[in-house]
Protein backbone atom coordinates (compact mmCIF):
# COMPACT_ATOMS: atom_id res chain seq x y z
CA UNK A 1 0.00 0.00 0.00
CA UNK A 2 1.47 3.34 -1.01
CA UNK A 3 0.81 6.58 0.80
CA UNK A 4 -0.61 9.40 -1.27
CA UNK A 5 0.40 12.98 -0.72
CA UNK A 6 -2.74 15.01 -0.11
CA UNK A 7 -2.73 18.37 -1.83
CA UNK A 8 -4.83 21.24 -0.52
CA UNK A 9 -7.72 22.37 -2.70
CA UNK A 10 -7.35 26.00 -1.68
CA UNK A 11 -4.92 27.73 -4.11
CA UNK A 12 -3.58 29.91 -1.29
CA UNK A 13 -2.39 26.80 0.52
CA UNK A 14 -0.97 24.98 -2.50
CA UNK A 15 2.57 26.40 -2.10
CA UNK A 16 2.78 26.33 1.68
CA UNK A 17 5.03 23.26 1.89
CA UNK A 18 7.58 24.67 -0.54
CA UNK A 19 7.50 28.10 1.12
CA UNK A 20 8.03 26.64 4.61
CA UNK A 21 10.99 24.56 3.43
CA UNK A 22 12.52 27.61 1.74
CA UNK A 23 12.04 29.71 4.89
CA UNK A 24 13.58 27.01 7.10
CA UNK A 25 16.63 26.74 4.84
CA UNK A 26 17.03 30.51 4.88
CA UNK A 27 16.69 30.64 8.69
CA UNK A 28 19.34 27.94 9.13
CA UNK A 29 21.72 29.74 6.76
CA UNK A 30 21.25 33.04 8.62
CA UNK A 31 21.74 31.37 12.01
CA UNK A 32 25.03 29.82 10.88
CA UNK A 33 26.25 33.12 9.39
CA UNK A 34 25.47 35.07 12.55
CA UNK A 35 26.49 32.33 14.99
CA UNK A 36 23.04 32.24 16.60
CA UNK A 37 20.87 29.24 17.49
CA UNK A 38 18.17 27.79 15.25
CA UNK A 39 15.88 25.57 17.30
CA UNK A 40 13.63 22.77 16.04
CA UNK A 41 11.83 19.88 17.71
CA UNK A 42 13.33 16.47 16.89
CA UNK A 43 12.03 13.31 18.52
CA UNK A 44 10.20 15.39 21.12
CA UNK A 45 13.31 17.34 22.13
CA UNK A 46 14.30 20.92 21.33
CA UNK A 47 17.59 20.93 19.39
CA UNK A 48 19.81 23.66 17.96
CA UNK A 49 20.38 22.64 14.35
CA UNK A 50 22.72 25.56 13.63
CA UNK A 51 25.49 23.93 15.65
CA UNK A 52 27.98 22.20 13.43
CA UNK A 53 29.26 19.13 15.13
CA UNK A 54 32.99 18.62 14.80
CA UNK A 55 34.19 15.13 14.05
CA UNK A 56 35.56 13.53 17.15
CA UNK A 57 38.90 12.02 16.33
CA UNK A 58 41.51 10.54 18.55
CA UNK A 59 44.60 12.76 18.82
CA UNK A 60 47.71 11.23 17.39
CA UNK A 61 50.14 9.92 19.98
CA UNK A 62 53.65 11.24 19.64
CA UNK A 63 56.46 8.91 20.65
CA UNK A 64 58.73 10.54 23.18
Amino acid sequence: MTARKLLPRDPDLAGVDVALRRAAKSALKLARQTNTPCYVVKDGKIVDIAVRHAKTTQPEKVAS
